[in-house]
C-alpha cells in the first residue's frame, strides 16, 4: 500500500525546511508521494517550485506535487480560473463561509482543518453532503493536534472527531495529512494511522485516507492536465 503527505510546506512558503529536506525526510519514513503547499504570489512562483521538485522527484523516486493553498474566497475565485497550473486545490478551513464556499466547489481537491480556530467543528451535515458530491476531501491534520496541549488538545480532538462521525455518515472522503511545516514534523504513516483512529476511524478506513484519497486526487490531477480537460465534468470530444 502506498501512503501519502499532501499537506507539507517547505520554505518556499511559511515553511521552515527546504524541500530537498522535506523530500529526503519524506522518503526516509516510506511515504509514496508529498504535495508541498503554497500561497500563491505569481505564476514564477509556481515555475520556479515545478523546476525544482522536478529535479528532486528525480532524485529520490518520490511523487511530490504542487498544492495552492486559498485562505479567503477571492484567492479561491483565483486559484480556480488557473487550475490547469497546479496539481492540487487546497482551501484553508476556519472561517465558516469559506468552508462552505470551498465544499461547493468541484475544483477544491481538499479542505483542510475545517475546525482550525474554532470552539465548533466548523462543518455540519448540509456541508458533509456538498462535500460528498462534490468529491472535496476533509482534513485530518495532525500538526494542529501536535502543537496544542491541554484543554486546547481535547476540544481540537472532539471537533475533528465530530467531523469525523459526519463523513463516515454522507460518505465524504478523509484525508490525513502532517501539515508539517518542518522536516521534523513530518511523521511515520504508522503514527498518522495511528491518530486516525483514535479520533474515531477503523484502520482500514484510515489506510484508506493516507492512500486511496490521495491515489484519487492524483487520478484527478492526470485528467486536469490533459489538454482535453476544460472544467469538471467538461472536455473536449474528438
Amino acid at each position: 500500500m502506498n501512503f501519502y503527505d499532501f499537506h507539507i510546506h517547505s520554505s518556499f512558503s511559511e515553511g521552515e525546511s527546504t524541500v530537498e529536506e522535506i523530500a529526503q525526510r519524506a522518503k526516509f519514513l516510506g511515504f509514496k508521494g508529498i504535495c508541498f503547499v503554497q500561497y500563491f504570489k505569481d505564476r514564477s512562483q509556481i515555475s520556479h517550485l515545478k523546476e525544482k521538485i522536478s529535479k528532486i522527484s528525480k532524485e529520490t523516486n518520490l511523487e511530490i506535487f504542487i498544492g495552492l493553498e486559498a485562505k479567503n474566497p477571492e484567492e479561491l475565485n483565483r486559484l480556480i480560473d488557473m487550475r490547469r497550473d497546479y496539481d492540487i486545490l487546497l482551501v484553508q478551513g476556519s472561517d465558516i463561509d469559506l468552508n462552505r464556499k470551498a465544499v461547493q466547489a468541484k475544483e477544491v481537491d481538499i479542505l483542510t482543518h475545517p475546525e482550525f480556530n474554532r470552539k465548533d467543528h466548523g462543518f455540519n451535515h448540509v456541508m458533509a453532503r456538498l462535500s460528498s458530491s462534490n468529491k472535496v476531501a476533509i482534513e485530518i491534520n495532525f500538526r494542529e493536534i501536535l502543537l496544542s496541549s491541554k484543554n486546547r488538545r481535547s476540544m481540537i480532538m472532539h471537533n475533528i472527531s465530530e467531523n469525523v462521525k459526519l463523513c463516515k455518515k454522507f460518505r465524504v472522503p478523509i484525508i490525513i495529512c502532517s501539515g508539517a511545516v518542518s522536516y521534523w514534523q513530518l511523521k511515520d504513516p504508522k503514527i498518522l494511522l495511528s491518530m486516525g483512529c483514535i479520533l474515531g476511524l477503523d484502520l482500514n478506513e484510515a489506510k484508506k485516507a493516507l492512500s486511496e484519497t490521495p491515489e484519487k486526487i492524483i487520478k484527478m490531477i492526470k485528467e486536469r492536465h490533459d489538454s482535453k480537460w476544460i472544467r469538471p465534468g467538461v472536455k473536449v470530444i474528438e
